[in-house]
């Protein structure tokens, strides 16, 4: 595979909905141990802080959410359930606090394991908390960020509520995740729906 230029960051600087709208169909990149995983990403959700009450930001800047606070397109990893990474791309400009949450991707290159959930990805893709900071507009200092494919295909996009945030109130109603319809490796298909989808791709 040819290799890519980095999306600038004009890009990521924009309105934090466009930007997790025309995520989808783009390529996730990590340099690994000499290799470079790639994933088309076909899931995205956008946090909308300090009003929006499911963002990290909602209760202002902390050591965790800084970078959310600062330029765009840079990384915020962060660790759910004691267990899960989770990676996200900083938008708009610097003192507003929003970022896209990367919830699924398509394996492209290099990639085992699952990689439909937020923590899954990331666990197939080597993304830890050690990402956090990191400038993906100059890969070349950690080995993480996202280019546009020369086959880019955005697919077929639809639009939800956002997952496991009931505690926001309102806002957990926003139709703020958008994904790629036809993709199998959407987090909220079923095993059956899954399985089904990937045998008809074969």
């Amino acid at each position: 595979m040819n290799p890519a230029e980095p999306i600038s960051r004009d890009f990521y600087s924009r309105r934090t909905l466009t930007v997790a709208r025309d995520l989808i169909g783009v390529h996730l990149v990590r340099t690994y141990r000499g290799k470079q995983l790639i994933g088309r990403i076909v899931e995205t959700e956008a946090y909308q802080g300090p009003q929006d009450l499911a963002a990290h930001s909602a209760r202002g800047q902390t050591d965790r959410n800084a970078v959310m606070f600062g330029p765009a397109g840079f990384a915020y990893v962060y660790l759910i359930y004691g267990m899960w990474e989770c990676v996200n791309v900083v938008t708009r400009e610097a003192g507003i606090p929003h970022a896209v949450l990367i919830r699924a991707i398509e394996p492209i290159a290099n990639i085992a394991g699952k990689t439909w959930g937020p923590g899954l990805l990331c666990k197939a893709m080597h993304i830890d908390r050690s990402l956090t900071g990191a400038d993906l507009c100059a890969p070349s200092k950690k080995g993480l960020w996202l280019e546009m494919p020369s086959d880019f295909r955005r697919g077929k996009i639809a639009r939800a509520p956002r997952i496991g945030v009931d505690y926001a109130g309102d806002w957990a109603h926003k139709h703020w995740r958008f994904f790629d319809r036809d993709s199998p490796y959407v987090s909220t298909l079923s095993v059956a729906q899954r399985r089904k989808a990937l045998a008809a791709r074969r």
